[in-house]
Order: structure tokens, then C-alpha cells, then sequence
């Protein structure tokens, strides 16, 4: 981001997680709270593009081994006489996709336990910023008031 802006960022889709990266602002005179915040919502966001890669690398790998051997059952190739890629059918798909996510349930209520908690540390830490913002605008006003 340009040297002036005074917001996040937010990147282009990343290949493996297909998460929106985001580039967070820093503000000049950053309190240790915002600064805490800050961190944890990038804490938040390594963690799910971790996930998330690894979970896609996956899927796309098992997907592949699964499309291959019902094919190869079939007595077919990965692809047709005309060079296009070999597909299977929607139901037979919707056997692959039952079973991949039966297969990862454990994961996935890991990974939501996991983004319940950094969402309420967020959320808390964005409550207690926005109460120091509101207090410090309040002496100064204050502060004006008096002068």
C-alpha cells in the first residue's frame, strides 16, 4: 500500500488458501492495545491461511487419486481420445465429497473451535479500543472545553 493510506489492505486471492490476504495499517503512534489487536487479527488470519492451504491441498490431491482409481475401475484413462480430462459424474462426485468431509469432521470442528476463539479475543480487544478511543476523545474534548 502507498505510504499515505490509512487503512488495510486486501490482496488478491492467495493459490493455495484462496483467502483474501490482508496487509493491516499501522498506525504512527500505535497504543500496546491497538497493537494487540492488531496482532491478533493477524495471528487470526496466518492461522486460517495455514488452514485453509493445507486443507485445499488436500482435497485437490485425494479428489485426483479418487477420479483416477474410479476411472482406472472403469478400464478408462485420466483422459479421453481427444486429449480432454477425464470426468465423472455428479453422483459419483457426491460420493468423494461425503467422504472427504466425513473424513476431515475432526478438522473442521478443530479449526471452528479455533476461529470462535480468535473472533472473541478480536472482538473483546476491539471493545476495549474502541472504549480507549472514546475515553481519550472525551478528555480532550474536555480538555478543549476548558481552555
Amino acid at each position: 500500500p502507498p505510504a499515505h493510506s490509512h487503512s488495510d489492505w486486501i490482496g488478491p486471492p492467495d493459490k493455495h488458501s484462496n483467502l483474501r490476504p490482508i496487509i493491516f495499517y499501522v498506525p504512527p503512534e500505535e497504543s500496546a492495545l491497538e497493537r494487540r489487536l492488531r496482532e491478533a487479527r493477524q495471528e487470526a488470519q496466518a492461522s486460517n491461511q495455514r488452514f485453509w492451504a493445507r486443507h485445499n491441498r488436500a482435497f485437490r490431491q485425494e479428489k485426483e487419486e479418487f477420479i483416477y482409481s474410479r476411472l482406472k475401475a472403469k478400464g478408462l484413462e485420466m483422459r479421453d481420445e481427444s486429449g480432454q480430462k477425464a470426468t465423472l459424474n455428479a453422483e459419483e462426485m457426491a460420493d468423494f465429497y461425503k467422504d472427504f468431509l466425513s473424513k476431515n469432521l475432526k478438522k473442521h470442528l478443530q479449526y471452528n473451535r479455533d476461529w470462535y476463539k480468535h473472533n472473541f479475543r478480536i472482538t473483546f480487544l476491539m471493545g476495549q479500543v474502541a472504549l480507549m478511543r472514546a475515553l481519550r476523545w472525551l478528555r480532550r474534548r474536555k480538555k478543549n472545553v476548558e481552555q
